[in-house]
């Protein structure tokens, strides 16, 4: 099925990095000649007042609204980005508070192809988003690192697929097809030091699969040598120039990631190029 109907969460603020993976989000929308729908959020920040000499008695130890974060410049650029791009777009604000931004976003992307989420490096808010999102929309995300947004392609000409013959691995191809292809080059790599023969089987069966869908695919594997696999990912990505890297989230528990790490949380926290995650 073509990605014809995106949404784009925004939450924060919008600084230069927010606002660089916004025109970068929209750009690939209109690559793909998909609506985008952005759903901007305001956030209640609340603190403790200090106390200070003449405060009253009622101000003391109450908490006070200091104001909400910038989700109206956040649809500002966004505006301007799909009208300079020529996107057709939908935009929508909101406000609450900050346990009930992730949920409401996850409810919103089950009526889309797509969630495409701006990342900021080691957050845990995006993280708590990109979850709800895999857990709870039923949906695939498109995660856009927003410290590398000036620099990424917005056509996902080379494209790299983890694979480890889990669920949620084939469901993440699934989710992908149509940007594979459409793509000029896609590799598939297993990350192991085995390189058993089930391994070997089932990257081949994989680069078959493909070919049935008109999809031209190699396939290697790649040893960990007591590294983490997200690091062999990052690697991979970097020194072959890779722009999507196509995965399953959370093969393990997300209890035993969080514990341990894991290829999910490390890619998640720091995404080091467009990365489609699926669950």
């Amino acid at each position: 099925m073509p990605i014809k109907d995106v949404l784009l969460p925004l939450v924060g603020e919008p600084d230069d990095r927010a606002i660089a993976a916004i025109e970068k989000c929209v750009a690939v929308a209109g690559d793909l000649a998909a609506r985008i729908d952005a759903v901007a959020v305001e956030e209640d920040v609340s603190v403790r007042p200090k106390l200070a000499l003449l405060a009253s008695d009622d101000a003391v130890g109450s908490e006070t609204l200091r104001g909400t974060t910038d989700a109206r410049g956040l649809l500002r650029a966004f505006d301007d980005a799909a009208t300079r791009f020529g996107v057709r777009h939908v935009q929508d604000l909101r406000r609450l508070p900050g346990d009930e931004i992730a949920p409401a976003l996850a409810w919103q992307a089950r009526l889309r192809d797509l969630s495409l989420v701006p990342v900021k490096a080691n957050s845990d808010q995006s993280e708590s988003i990109i979850e709800q999102l895999l857990f709870k929309s039923g949906r695939p995300v498109l995660l856009c690192p927003e410290e590398l947004a000036t620099e990424l392609p917005v056509t996902l000409d080379d494209i790299l697929i983890a694979w480890d013959h889990s669920a949620p691995a084939a469901r993440a191809i699934a989710d992908a097809l149509p940007l594979l292809q459409a793509a000029a080059s896609v590799r598939v790599i297993t990350a192991t030091d085995n390189r058993s023969d089930d391994e070997l089987r089932s990257g081949k069966a994989l680069v078959g699969h493909l070919a049935e869908h008109g999809v031209t695919a190699s396939f290697e594997t790649v040893r960990i040598d007591g590294s983490s696999v997200g690091k062999i990912f990052e690697a991979h990505v970097r020194s072959n120039r890779i722009d999507l890297l196509v995965m399953g989230a959370y093969r393990h528990s997300r209890l035993n990631e969080i514990i341990w790490g894991g290829a999910t949380k490390t890619v998640m926290g720091r995404p080091p190029c467009w990365v489609m995650m699926s669950r």
